[in-house]
């Protein structure tokens, strides 16, 4: 029997960014996944901050290759790759010259979010997608943590990918986790997410690219919300209740959180027929 198969869509993983509330769940929670059967594929950007001689990343040429179009303009995807230091997993990383090359993750040295952060995260999510389809792997689950990563649910459910074989029963799992930001996103994500698909009722949400906004679109698209810190949107935990997404609630014990998460995957994954 084939082992179900878990996708991770992370921000930050550490050690590779510092240790964070965020960067600790991207490393530890596939870790549980995967000390308890299932196979796991982890995925986070290539920030341009991560040493890449120091975490010894190296690229994957049969990986790499595909050119992304965001607005008109190709963009070359890149992956590289690196093992997680004692376990035996790999983290693949989303790169790209255009932007992926400044030292800074979200934010640049004056700690102001890039202007470009919206043509990164389409870049991340699609790079995951188009990856995925490359390894020829079909996850039951997909899980994203960290707001950078949740535009992804909407390509998942919203546009061509939604009929595509690797994702069309896909569950998707979000984190609440408190990374909320300032201000929002450049508006014109709006006419670079309408070249991939969606409709108005989508849109709604990206007129306005406010962390909420965001947040609470990815919830939309949700089987599951996974509540990973006592201090998240009151606003984001409401919409999800009242659209009866399954809430996986806070314990402070992360032994027992990522308990209850690696259950709700169970629970929703189907044992493959003999």
């Amino acid at each position: 029997m084939e082992k179900p198969k878990v996708l991770f869509v992370s921000q930050e993983i550490y050690p590779y960014m510092v240790s964070t509330p965020l960067s600790d769940l991207g490393r530890y929670l596939p870790q549980s996944a995967f000390e308890r059967g299932k196979e796991v594929r982890i995925f986070m950007p290539r920030f341009g901050n991560i040493n890449e001689r120091k975490n010894q990343l190296h690229e994957v040429i049969r990986l790499s290759g595909l050119n992304i179009v965001i607005d008109d303009v190709d963009h070359p995807l890149i992956i590289k790759v690196a093992s997680v230091p004692t376990v035996r997993m790999q983290i693949y990383f989303i790169d790209n010259e255009d932007f992926f090359t400044i030292k800074a993750d979200i934010k640049d040295a004056r700690g102001k979010m890039l202007p470009n952060n919206d043509e990164r995260s389409i870049f991340f999510a699609r790079g995951v997608l188009e990856t995925v389809k490359k390894l020829s792997w079909r996850p039951e689950v997909i899980h994203c943590s960290g707001w950078f990563s949740m535009l992804l649910p909407f390509f998942v459910k919203r546009t061509e990918y939604k009929n595509n074989p690797y994702f069309a029963t896909s569950k998707i799992v979000v984190t609440l986790i408190g990374d909320d930001f300032e201000g929002e996103l450049n508006p014109e994500i709006v006419k670079k997410l309408k070249d991939e698909g969606g409709t108005p009722k989508d849109f709604k949400f990206f007129k306005e690219p406010t962390y909420v906004n965001l947040m609470t679109a990815a919830i939309s698209y949700a089987d599951a919300v996974a509540v990973a810190s006592p201090k998240v949107n009151k606003a984001l935990l409401d919409f999800a209740k009242e659209n009866k997404k399954t809430i996986i609630p806070y314990n402070e014990d992360k032994k027992e959180f990522y308990k209850s998460i690696n259950d709700y995957y169970d629970s929703v994954i189907e044992p493959e027929e003999d």
